[in-house]
């Protein structure tokens, strides 16, 4: 404790690194914070450069604005007028090499409008007829966590897991519906089938019940999602310190110890409470001596890789300029390119900031195609320009393109996820002053991200008021 001040320290720069920071600001000037990342620039997964001259987002490039979370917290740095919304666009599913319309009514790929899965042509005519079956079936009983897919399949048939569910989960989680929970990501879907015996008539309860007029979905920034981690930094006061790898922690008689920097010349930092906005690997590494239990939970957690390929192509180059927002690539298909996004029509304003350009986003890799992901750059770029040869018609060469390569970076919420998380929480609860954040926990968007870290400063804020208030007693 420097004089009255106490000191925090982040491991961490990603936005729930940098959102924890924030929050401790809010607790007053008694606090001074400092947040360490190993990388040589903040921000995790939230980077933005320029493709052929614009501003596009390398990483995760929107937020749910449904949760206030990162819509208040973009407010609050300041970039409360730079919030935009995607156009009206829609998006596609890739099946049998055409492009297909999302059903409309689907819940996460659930079903809840037989007609409009007809209409949509994603399945075929006897998956088609599987599904109502789900009506007249008896009830399939969920007690405990089970697998998206074994309970989907259950009820609805496997092409509504392969064609909808997988697809739509494979561009949230770059994972797999065989070992993703049910509970920890489609909880809305998983309370229902406690309740309901029919799936179909859960997914139109859960239709019927969200709002017609509850307006986007989803916002970004005019600069960028990757705007967002500099303007959150500047706003929390905290010193930042980039370049910065910490090792080791450790308890210490007035707080934590950590020691940072290279093994030859270690850094050693004297921190009152201790916020962990690390992915799960790298947590548990720094829990293994003081909080072993969730340690041992954290290495359990399985993280995917990926690369998105974003590509410039002059507008002329398409054969017919691209209408919806994009598309995506259920697993079946055998394609490299799982997800597609036509950048420049889902955000107006990048059509604004170069009308003659269309700029195009393609996801690569999930779980377990490791082999694919280490193709260079120049290889990869190529399988991107073959997909929208192929599927978009697109003539030429892009004017640029651009290979950003995501390793370990996607937590896999596999079943059991829920009760692995509170067995960490509880661990790490039973250590004064230090607290967990970050998308290994309760959501990997953005919004979740932020609730972790403020969930992680409140608890930290406590502690040291319940100190400071024991001394001052004292």
């Amino acid at each position: 404790m420097e004089g009255n001040r106490s000191h925090v320290v982040v491991v961490g720069g990603g936005i729930a690194g940098l959102a924890a920071a924030w929050h401790l600001r809010q607790g007053g000037g008694n606090v001074r914070v400092t947040v360490l990342d190993g990388a040589g620039r903040i921000g995790g997964k939230l980077q933005v450069s320029e493709v052929a001259g614009v501003a596009v987002d390398a990483g995760a490039e929107a937020m749910l604005v449904r949760r206030s979370e990162g819509r208040d917290l973009a407010r609050a740095a300041g970039l409360g007028e730079e919030l935009r919304h995607p156009g009206g666009a829609q998006a596609a599913l890739l099946v049998g090499g055409a492009l297909r319309p999302m059903p409309k009514g689907q819940v996460m790929g659930v079903p809840s409008d037989l007609a409009a899965l007809a209409r949509s042509g994603v399945l075929s005519l006897a998956g088609l007829a599987r599904v109502p079956l789900d009506q007249i079936m008896p009830a399939t009983l969920v007690t405990t966590d089970v697998s998206v897919a074994a309970y989907i399949r259950a009820r609805m048939g496997g092409e509504v897991v392969d064609r909808l569910i997988e697809p739509i989960l494979g561009g949230v989680y770059a994972g797999r519906a065989e070992a993703l929970s049910l509970d920890a990501t489609m909880p809305r879907i998983a309370a229902v089938a406690r309740s309901e015996r029919s799936l179909l008539a859960a997914a139109r309860k859960i239709t019927a019940e969200t709002p017609k007029d509850a307006g986007p979905v989803f916002a970004t920034l005019r600069g960028g999602m990757g705007s967002l981690p500099e303007a959150v930094a500047a706003a929390s006061g905290a010193e930042v310190r980039t370049g910065v790898m910490v090792r080791e922690l450790r308890r210490a008689e007035s707080g934590w110890r950590l020691v940072a920097g290279p093994v030859p010349d270690p850094e050693v930092i004297e921190a009152d409470a201790v916020v962990i906005a690390a992915p799960a690997p790298a947590a548990g590494r720094l829990l293994a001596e003081e909080v072993p239990k969730a340690a041992a939970e954290l290495a359990r957690i399985e993280y995917a890789s990926m690369a998105i390929v974003t590509l410039a192509y002059p507008r002329v180059a398409f054969p017919q300029a691209p209408t919806g927002s994009g598309y995506l690539v259920p697993p079946v298909e055998g394609r490299p390119v799982k997800a597609a996004t036509f950048s420049s029509v889902k955000w107006p304003h990048l059509a604004e900031a170069d009308p003659n350009l269309v700029v195009l986003r393609c996801s690569i890799g999930r779980l377990g195609e490791e082999a694919l992901l280490q193709r260079d750059d120049a290889e990869l770029v190529a399988l991107a320009m073959a997909e929208a040869a192929e599927i978009l018609g697109v003539r030429g060469l892009p004017l640029d393109s651009r290979v950003t390569r995501w390793g370990g970076s996607l937590p896999q919420y596999n079943v059991g996820h829920l009760d692995r998380v509170a067995r960490i929480r509880a661990a790490v609860a039973a250590q004064p002053g230090l607290a967990l954040c970050g998308a290994a926990y309760d959501g990997v968007g953005i919004p979740a991200c932020i609730a972790t870290a403020r969930t992680a400063a409140a608890r930290v804020l406590d502690h040291l008021a319940s100190r400071q208030s024991g001394s001052s007693v004292a």
